[in-house]
């Protein structure tokens, strides 16, 4: 067994239904990957489809995956660096 430490990197993130929508989650609607409801998202991921509630974290990951991610998971997981546009 051996003990492993997560790799820093940085992703572009947003919270689905209080912050703007950034062009390549826009993007991602166009193309139907990402299917939009009055209170949640569906994203077709590798892993398959994943619901992003109001509220939730939506991260492009650094190979351009998108995934949703649970506020306090997301708070553990990852730091603020600064907003950009």
């Amino acid at each position: 067994m051996a003990l492993y430490r997560k790799k820093p990197v940085e992703v572009e993130a947003f919270r689905y239904w209080i912050e703007d929508r950034p062009d390549w989650f826009c993007d991602k609607v166009s193309s139907n990957d990402i299917i939009t409801h009055s209170t949640h998202c569906e994203i077709n991921t590798l892993e398959g489809i994943m619901r992003g509630e109001a509220g939730d974290y939506i991260i492009q990951g650094v190979n351009g995956e998108i995934y949703p991610c649970k506020p306090d998971v997301f708070e553990k997981t990852y730091d603020y660096i600064k907003e950009i546009y």
